[in-house]
C-alpha cells in the first residue's frame, strides 16, 4: 500500500491547510526513505508529497538536507534521466533547496553538474528550460559548483541555445536568451555574491571558454543582441584580470580576435572591449607593444577619444591609450601613439575631472617622456602641456596624488630645453616652493626634488 499512500499524501499536500498536519504526524521523515526505492512510481509521489510538504518551509528543508536528500534526488536525475515526470519532480526539489547554503554544500560533493548539463541539453520545452536555469543560477553562486558546471561544459550547451534563439521574437524565446545570457554573466563574474575568484578565472580559460565567448560575440555582435553581448563582454573583461590569464589570452591571439570585434558600431560593445583590452595590457609590456604598433587600432582609438556623444567610451579609448604607453618599454610603441596624434589626447586627460584618469595619463607621459622626448616635445608644446601642469599644481581642489605625478612628469620635461625654458617662464619654481609647505608629506618630498632638478642641483 505503500506507493497509493505516498500517492494519497501527495494530493492531500496539495492543500496548504494540510500542511500543518502532515509536518505534525512526522510524514517528512517517514517519506525519505522512500526515496531509495526503485519503483518509479513510488519515487514520483514519494518525491511530490515532499516537495509540497516543505514548500516554502525553511526549517524543514534545512532538515532535509541534514537527512541526506540531496544524494537521493541527484541518485534519481542519474538513473532515471529519461523519465519525465521524475525529472520535472527532482528538479523542482533542487529549484527549491538550491538557495540554502548546506544543499550548495552538499550539492558539490555530487555530480550533480554532470546531469544538469544533460537536462539542460535535452530540454524540449521553455518550462523545462526555466526549471533547469533557475537550478543552475541557484548554483552558480557557489565557487566549487561554479567550475564543476563549466567543467562540465555548461557555457557550450548556453552558446547553443543562445544560437538556436537567435533572432527570435517569440516572447517565450527572449525569456530563455534573457536567463541564459544571465547565466553566463553568473558563472563568469560570479552571480550575487561578488566576482569570481582568482583560481577560478585561471581554471575557466584553461578550460578554453574564452574562444566560446568570442565565438558567441562574433555570431551575435551583428545581430544585436545586448543581453548576450553584455554578458559575454563581462565575462572577457573579468577573465582578463589575473596576470596568468593574460599571458595565455595573448598567447591564444584573444588581442587579436577582440580589435576584430571593435568593427561593431554599438558604443556599449565599444566600452566594454576597450575595457577588455586595456585589461590585458595591463602590467604586460608584450600586449602593450602588440597594441601599440597597432595603426589601425591606434587611429580607431584617437576617433573615439573625440566621441563627444559618447562620453563612456571616449574614456575608455583615452584610458586604454594611456594604459599602452604606461605599460610599454619601446621607441617605436611612443613614435606610434605619436603619429596617430594620440599623444595631445593624453595631455587633456590630465586635467579630467576624474583623479584616476588624471593620474594614468601623468604616468603615461613621464614613462613616454623618458623613453623618447625629442618626439614628444612639439606635440608637449603645441598642447600647452606645461601650463596645464602649472595649473595643477596650483589648484587646491587637485589631489596630492594628482600633484605628486604633475611633479614627477615635470621633471622629465626638464630634459628638454625648450620645455624648461617655458617652465621657468611659466613661473612654476613659486608655485614649487608654495607646495614645500603643502600638508601632504609624499608633495613636499616630490617638490623639493622638482625644485632641485630645477636648479641644476641633481
Amino acid at each position: 500500500c505503500a506507493v497509493k499512500a505516498a500517492q494519497v499524501l501527495s494530493e492531500i499536500a496539495k492543500n496548504d491547510e494540510m500542511k500543518k498536519p502532515c509536518i505534525e504526524a512526522d510524514l517528512v521523515l517517514t517519506l525519505i526513505p522512500l526515496l531509495e526505492s526503485t519503483d518509479q512510481e513510488m519515487l514520483l509521489h514519494a518525491g511530490r508529497a515532499i516537495g509540497r510538504i516543505c514548500y516554502d518551509n525553511r526549517d524543514l528543508q534545512e532538515e532535509l538536507v541534514k537527512v541526506g536528500v540531496i544524494t537521493s534526488l541527484v541518485r534519481i536525475l542519474t538513473d532515471y534521466a529519461e523519465s519525465e515526470p521524475l525529472v520535472h519532480v527532482d528538479l523542482l526539489a533542487l529549484c527549491n533547496l538550491a538557495d540554502l547554503d548546506t544543499a550548495k554544500e552538499a550539492l558539490s560533493k555530487t555530480k550533480v553538474a554532470e546531469q544538469l548539463v544533460k537536462q539542460l541539453r535535452r530540454a524540449e520545452n521553455h518550462e523545462r528550460l526555466e526549471i533547469v536555469f533557475e537550478v543552475l543560477q541557484a548554483l552558480a553562486e557557489n565557487d566549487a559548483l561554479k567550475v564543476q558546471l563549466v567543467e562540465a561544459g555548461v557555457q557550450e550547451v548556453l552558446s547553443e541555445i543562445l544560437l538556436r534563439l537567435r533572432g527570435s521574437s517569440q516572447a517565450e524565446d527572449t525569456c530563455v536568451v534573457k536567463a541564459a545570457s544571465d547565466l553566463i554573466v553568473s558563472l563568469l563574474l560570479g552571480g550575487k555574491k561578488g566576482n569570481i575568484g582568482n583560481g577560478n578565472c585561471v581554471r575557466m580559460v584553461q578550460l578554453g571558454v574564452i574562444h566560446q565567448l568570442l565565438d558567441l560575440l562574433e555570431k551575435h555582435v551583428e545581430s544585436g543582441d545586448i543581453s548576450v553581448q553584455h554578458a559575454a563582454l563581462s565575462a572577457l573583461r573579468n577573465l582578463a584580470i589575473p596576470v596568468v590569464n593574460k599571458v595565455q589570452m595573448l598567447e591564444e591571439g584573444v588581442a587579436e580576435r577582440i580589435q576584430a570585434l571593435l568593427r561593431s558600431e554599438m558604443p556599449p560593445v565599444q566600452f566594454k572591449l576597450l575595457g577588455t583590452l586595456r585589461m590585458l595590457a595591463d602590467g604586460q609590456a608584450d600586449a602593450a607593444e602588440i597594441l601599440g604598433q597597432d595603426p589601425m587600432l591606434l587611429n580607431r582609438l584617437v576617433q573615439w577619444c573625440n566621441a563627444n556623444e559618447h562620453t563612456s567610451v571616449r574614456g575608455e579609448a583615452n584610458r586604454l591609450l594611456a594604459s599602452i604607453l604606461r605599460h610599454n618599454r619601446s621607441q617605436e610603441v611612443v613614435k606610434a601613439i605619436q603619429e596617430a596624434q594620440g599623444v595631445k589626447h593624453l595631455v587633456s586627460m590630465t586635467t579630467s575631472e576624474h583623479a584616476a584618469m588624471q593620474n594614468e595619463a601623468l604616468n603615461a607621459l613621464a614613462i613616454a617622456s623618458a623613453i623618447d622626448l625629442e618626439t614628444l616635445e612639439g606635440t608637449f608644446k603645441e598642447a600647452q602641456l606645461v601650463q596645464s601642469l602649472h595649473k595643477l599644481l596650483q589648484d587646491d581642489n587637485t589631489s596630492p596624488e594628482v600633484k605628486y605625478n604633475s611633479m614627477g612628469l615635470l621633471c622629465s620635461l626638464l630634459n628638454s630645453g625648450d620645455l624648461r625654458q617655458e617652465i621657468e617662464e611659466d613661473k612654476i619654481k613659486e608655485t614649487l616652493e608654495q607646495l614645500c609647505s603643502h600638508s601632504n608629506a609624499s608633495v613636499v618630498k616630490e617638490a623639493v626634488t622638482t625644485l632641485q632638478v630645477l636648479r641644476g642641483e641633481t
